[in-house]
C-alpha cells in the first residue's frame, strides 16, 4: 500500500477531528535516531529545499528519506533527553530557583522521544537503541560538575535542534501528518532555545553567527547564521547586518547536525 494512504488510513481522521486529544495526536503520529547521526545520507540546503520527484513521492524512496529525517531528529531527542535527567539527577548542580524550567523542558524532550519512536515504529522502521553518550565530548566539558558549563551546551543542543528540524522541513512535508507534527516539535525546541539563551544573559535570537559568550567549540552549531542575503533580497538594507541576520534562522544539513551530535556520541 502507497504510505502515504497507509499513514492516512492509520491518523489522519484522529490527527485532523476535535475529538483527537493532544496526546493521542502524538501517539498516533511519529518523527526522526542513532544511524542518522554516524551513517545517514548527507544533504545540503540545495538538496533539502528542492522539490521531490516521481521516485521521491513513492515507494522505498520516500520512506528512506522520511525515515532518515525522522531518525535524525530521534538522535537529537536522545541526546538532549539524557543530558537534562542526568542534569537533575545531579545533586547540587542546577539551582533551585532553573529547577522547574529544566523540569519541564526535560518533560517535553521525553514526550519527544516517545513520539518519534512510536512514529518510526508505525511506519516498520525499529528506531533502534539510544545512542551512548559523552556529554564531555571526550574532556572538552564539564555539564554536571559545572553549572555555567551545562547552560552552555544546553543552549548548543537546543539551537542545534532548531536548525535541524528546520533543515529536515523538505524530508517530511511528502507526508502532511508528519510534518504537521514536526514544525509542532520544531517550534517547543525554539521556545527552549530562547529560554535557556535567556537564562545565560543572551539575546533569544541569533545575530551574525555569534552564539553569545559561547566557547569556540560551539561554533559549528552557530555556522551560516550571518547570512543576510533571503530570495535576492538583502534584509540588512534598513536595519543593518545584525538585525537582518536574525530576522531569519538558517538551517543545519543532515551532514552539519550529524557532526554536532557525533561529537558527544561514543
Amino acid at each position: 500500500m502507497n504510505i502515504l494512504r497507509l499513514l492516512d488510513k492509520l491518523s489522519y481522521d484522529q490527527f485532523f477531528t476535535k475529538e483527537a486529544s493532544r496526546l493521542e495526536t502524538m501517539t498516533n503520529t511519529s518523527l526522526f535516531g542513532k544511524k542518522a547521526a554516524v551513517a545517514a545520507v548527507s544533504l545540503g540546503s540545495g538538496a533539502l529545499m528542492a522539490a521531490p520527484t516521481n521516485k521521491e513521492i513513492t515507494g522505498t524512496a520516500l520512506k528512506n528519506t522520511l525515515t532518515d529525517a525522522l531518525q535524525l531528529a530521534l538522535v537529537l531527542e536522545y541526546l538532549e533527553n539524557e543530558y537534562y535527567a542526568i542534569g537533575l539527577s545531579t545533586p547540587g548542580l542546577i539551582p533551585n530557583s532553573d529547577r522547574t524550567v529544566f523540569m519541564q523542558i526535560s518533560k517535553h524532550e521525553a514526550a519527544h522521544v516517545g513520539f518519534l519512536k512510536t512514529t518510526l515504529t508505525s511506519l516498520g522502521v525499529p528506531p533502534g537503541n539510544k545512542p551512548t553518550f559523552d556529554f564531555t565530548a571526550n574532556g572538552s566539558f564539564s555539564p554536571f560538575t559545572d553549572y555555567n558549563q551545562f547552560l552552555i551546551l544546553a543552549q548548543a543542543f537546543e539551537d542545534t535542534g532548531v536548525r535541524a528540524y528546520k533543515g529536515q522541513a523538505g524530508n517530511v512535508m511528502s507526508n502532511k501528518v508528519v510534518l504537521q507534527a514536526a514544525l509542532q516539535i520544531h517550534s517547543v525546541e525554539a521556545r527552549h532555545a530562547s529560554q535557556v539563551r535567556r537564562m545565560r544573559a543572551n539575546k533569544g535570537w541569533i545575530e551574525l553567527a555569534d552564539g553569545g559568550n559561547m566557547p569556540s567549540a560551539t561554533n559549528p552549531v552557530y555556522a551560516g547564521e550571518d547570512l543576510i542575503n533571503q530570495a535576492g533580497y538583502n534584509t540588512g538594507t534598513l536595519f543593518g547586518a545584525a538585525a537582518g541576520s536574525a530576522a531569519y534562522d538558517e538551517i543545519l544539513s543532515s551532514s552539519d547536525a550529524q557532526t554536532i551530535a557525533g561529537l558527544f556520541i561514543v
